[in-house]
């Protein structure tokens, strides 16, 4: 099964269900045309995947040397010096560096940062009574706050952004994108090193492990990978929930589930990353009755596992047992700030704009293809006309 196509975006969920009875926990899929690779749709097999980085290492470069240079996927799965794409000394220390300069962010000054750059952005539609709130709102915003955070200024900040764009969709674009990407982290990593600051960038550069300008690029890639496609699908897919689920469409107007609960939810039935950690076995496997192929992709499908019969119907309030954040050495270290972001953006908008409803119906609304994300095209809205919010 070829997972990067419309057919596939429109319904994940019955894909993953066929695959199972066809295959049971591990499926043999295609993430482009000729590009085979293992998914994994059991939620006990991906957990035993992810705990094992000795059997199942996340470096890439032996695959690589099989795959051509110009394969739309390859920019998102390539070899990088970086915490999610090494294994043993090198994962350690990339992701040792990683760990500091993400926890040395103040949350609070966080949340006031998404405070201030969220009304701003409510301000430009609220007065026509209608937004598409991912080119409006969740994008500008995801781009922003990740930009303040990593000290980058907004000209640098637009390549990263077009160039992320350009690898997430893993079409023909794919690898100006990567390039694109490249250059830009690099400006702003020369720009740190002469003037540092109180930034995750500048903290990077300052970790005894004595990061260089390649290893910084390439940390910039995991963070910016991670920080604005994902934070956006999760900010949107969670409106959409939201705003269609009488549960939490209540809860603005008074209700009883809060925003953190439809963010645990979505977590476990949509999350944005859909399909992703990847490894790469050092040899021939044998699991759950299944030889994998040694340097063959292996990739988790959270969206699969987390939603997998075989470990019971779930309560998602106040359940953290997802895959969402991976599992394992190579768990987000970042899910805190993901979380305060995505809370923050989605109550500053409902508490602007509580009557806000979809301006379509839900059915009708696009997914984006892909074999890794779960990706509103757009999320169109309609509310009551209200005068610009003091800022």
């Amino acid at each position: 099964m070829l997972i990067n196509t419309p057919e596939f975006a429109a319904d994940p969920h019955g894909a993953y269900r066929d695959l199972r009875r066809r295959f049971g926990s591990l499926a043999p899929v295609e993430l482009d045309p000729g590009v085979p690779a293992t998914l994994v749709i059991g939620y006990r097999t991906a957990l035993r995947i992810l705990n094992d980085p000795e059997h199942f290492p996340a470096d890439p470069r032996q695959w690589q040397k099989t795959i051509p240079g110009e394969t739309p996927v390859l920019p998102m799965l390539e070899w990088r010096p970086n915490a999610i794409r090494s294994a043993g000394n090198a994962h350690t220390r990339y992701r040792q560096a990683n760990v500091a300069a993400i926890n040395a962010v103040d949350l609070h000054g966080l949340h006031t940062t998404v405070e201030r750059l969220a009304m701003p952005l409510v301000n430009t539609f609220c007065e026509s009574g209608a937004a598409e709130l991912i080119s409006e709102y969740a994008f500008p915003l995801t781009f922003a706050v990740l930009n303040t955070m990593l000290g980058c200024p907004p000209e640098i900040g637009q390549d990263v952004a077009a160039g992320m764009a350009m690898i997430f969709e893993g079409g023909v674009n794919a690898d100006k994108g990567n390039a694109m990407l490249g250059e830009a982290l690099l400006e702003l990593t020369a720009l740190k090193r002469a003037d540092p600051g109180d930034d995750i960038t500048s903290h990077l550069i300052s970790h005894p492990v004595g990061l260089d300008d390649l290893e910084m690029v390439h940390q910039l890639v995991t963070l910016y990978g991670a920080g604005i496609e994902p934070q956006q699908n999760l900010i949107v897919n969670t409106l959409l929930l939201m705003l269609t689920d009488d549960r939490f469409a209540g809860d603005f107007l008074g209700g009883a589930l809060s925003t953190r609960d439809a963010l645990d939810e979505v977590l476990f039935t949509d999350p944005p990353m859909a399909n992703y950690c990847v490894t790469y076995p050092r040899q021939p496997i044998l699991i759950d009755d299944v030889w994998l192929p040694a340097h063959q992709p292996v990739m988790i499908s959270m969206s699969a596992c987390n939603n997998d019969p075989a470990v019971g119907t779930r309560e998602f309030t106040d359940n953290r047992s997802h895959l969402a954040w991976s599992a394992g050495p190579h768990t987000c270290p970042a899910k805190s700030l993901a979380y305060l972001i995505a809370q923050g953006a989605i109550d500053q908008l409902l508490d602007a704009l509580p009557d806000m409803r979809l301006a379509a119906p839900a059915d009708q609304l696009s997914w984006r293809p892909g074999p890794f994300h779960r990706a509103l095209v757009s999320l169109p809205v309609m509310f009551p006309k209200s005068p610009p919010l003091h800022v």
